[in-house]
């Protein structure tokens, strides 16, 4: 048969919780956000020079007088997902605040392309200079369902830039391919 254990026994076993140690658990905390700020920091000086990198790029092109006289071929609003090199889906390219994504608004004339964008710079791209566009499935580290972004190639300067938009009614890429298309060989074939 058991005996019961007295309740003093019981109650000399049982310790209270240890006591947190702040000071420890203050400086984890600490060395924590100064590790992400340091981190933050680096990527800030890596956009930095990259961007010195792409000095030697020409400034962008304004939206000509009177490029609104005629009728817009076609408009789109969307988002603007960045530029890079031609063929380079990961080479951003931050000159000129090329790198920034933000909202846009593009119109098609016969004149060119006039990209506009709240909150950043907008750009003018003449249709000399326009060379195509396509469908993309990725761009500037921006990866999207298959053929989830506008991808218009233009020169600038003696560079081939790639920029990738995304409408805000996906089934408007194609027509815009179509036009982009057709107007890069109209001027193509008046230039020669």
């Amino acid at each position: 048969m058991t005996h019961p254990i007295p309740l003093y026994l019981l109650a000399a076993d049982q310790k209270s919780a240890e006591v947190t140690d702040w000071s420890a658990r203050i400086s984890w905390v600490v060395g924590i956000l100064v590790f992400v700020a340091f981190v933050y920091w680096l990527m800030r000086q890596g956009w930095k020079w990259r961007g010195s990198l792409q000095s030697d790029l020409p400034e962008l092109a304004t939206t000509p007088e009177g490029f609104m006289d005629r009728p817009p071929l076609l408009e789109l609003t969307g988002r603007y997902h960045g530029s890079t090199t031609a063929g380079q889906w990961l080479d951003r390219i931050v000159a000129h605040g090329l790198g920034t994504r933000s909202r846009v608004v593009l119109t098609l004339t016969e004149q060119g392309l006039d990209v506009v964008r709240p909150g950043a710079a907008g750009f003018f791209v003449p249709a000399e200079a326009l060379r195509g566009a396509r469908h993309e499935r990725a761009l500037a580290g921006k990866v999207l369902p298959e053929g989830g972004l506008l991808v218009v190639t233009w020169a600038h300067g003696d560079k081939l830039i790639d920029s990738g938009f995304r409408s805000d009614r996906a089934a408007d890429h194609q027509t815009w391919i179509d036009t982009l298309t057709s107007l890069t060989s109209t001027t193509e074939g008046t230039a020669r």
